[in-house]
């Protein structure tokens, strides 16, 4: 028996929320007493695939193949489910990013397990099986007692600390058997926006809304977000207009965010954006009217002028990354 993992990799390379999920599930194995196998799937050097034992992994199954050379759910799925047969899991782990988030429900109808997604903590185990969620789209939890003898979760990106932690790491080839079903779908083309961090997995985000009055003065919100390393956000109203692309959008009918800082600039407040930022561990708020229902949920707030404010933080940001040169 053991617990499995799920580590995505981009373009052969293991993001920090791979080493994330990794010492999520070293965790879970460590509590349970079971070994933890990690896979990993596509194209991945041997030395990348060696950084995963660094957080717990004592096994690593490497999965390659013409199936896996783009983000396919289904031949993933079916790799991750037959892995966790052959290694007997009892509890299959997976980040609850864009694609784990197709994958998770997939692998668990193919073992019959029981499901919990967006999760947020480790699981109490001492008696049974209970997950911490988030509910109604971030403004509670909910704990979910899992009661199959399997059990598949997601955690929520930025939810888990990186943990490093020795384990054996031994490498070895995994070959899945895919049917005609799994590989009925055909990528095409992936274009990627190599450039800019991606949002579900920024740990910091710089979003704007119609305060900024127009899509000339982004400039300064860009610039923000590259000194501080943040990924770029909206709000609905501002990718409706065509002000941003829609892949920035962060509310209920957007993207929903967990970063450890949001800051979010000439934004009111709406419950729809709030639901898809909640999450954030701390959120800062520049915005001129001191009603904006926005501060409400701040946990700091700047009442002031966007065009005053945000030049100063850029300003302030600039002179620390100096300091710490």
């Amino acid at each position: 028996m053991s617990v499995l993992v799920f580590a995505e990799n981009l373009q052969g390379k293991f993001k920090k929320s791979a080493f994330e999920i990794v010492s999520f599930g070293a965790a879970i194995a460590r509590e349970q007493q079971l070994p933890l196998a990690v896979i990993s799937i596509g194209q991945v050097a041997d030395d990348e695939l060696a950084k995963l034992a660094a957080y717990g992994a004592a096994k690593i199954l490497k999965v390659e193949g013409d199936a896996f050379q783009s983000m396919n759910v289904q031949p993933f799925a079916s790799a991750i489910a037959q892995a966790a047969q052959a290694e007997q899991a009892k509890v299959v782990v997976l980040s609850a990013s864009f694609s784990g988030k197709s994958i998770a429900p997939r692998v668990a109808i193919k073992l019959g397990a029981g499901l919990a997604e967006n999760v947020i903590d480790l699981p109490q185990m001492t008696n049974g099986f209970v997950v911490k969620k988030n509910a109604y789209s971030g403004k509670a939890y909910s704990f979910v007692e899992l009661i199959s003898d399997v059990k598949v979760i997601s955690m929520l990106p930025n939810s888990y600390k990186v943990v490093e932690q020795a384990g054996a790491g031994a490498v070895s080839s995994f070959s899945p058997q895919l049917t005609p079903a799994d590989t009925a779908m055909k990528i095409r083309e992936t274009v990627r926006s190599t450039d800019k961090v991606a949002l579900p997995e920024a740990e910091l985000v710089v979003s704007a809304g119609r305060g900024l009055k127009g899509p000339e003065n982004w400039g300064m919100i860009e610039e923000l977000a590259d000194v501080l390393g943040a990924a770029t956000a909206c709000s609905k109203p501002v990718s409706d207009a065509g002000w941003r692309p829609h892949s920035e959008h962060v509310g209920q009918t957007g993207i929903a965010i967990s970063p450890n800082l949001y800051i979010a600039v000439g934004i009111s407040g709406a419950i729809q954006h709030l639901a898809g930022v909640s999450a954030s561990k701390v959120i800062v708020v520049v915005n001129k009217d001191p009603e904006a229902p926005f501060f409400k949920a701040a946990d700091y707030g700047i009442v002031g002028d966007a065009f005053e404010i945000v030049p100063r933080l850029l300003s302030a940001a600039k002179t620390f990354k100096a300091s710490q040169n």
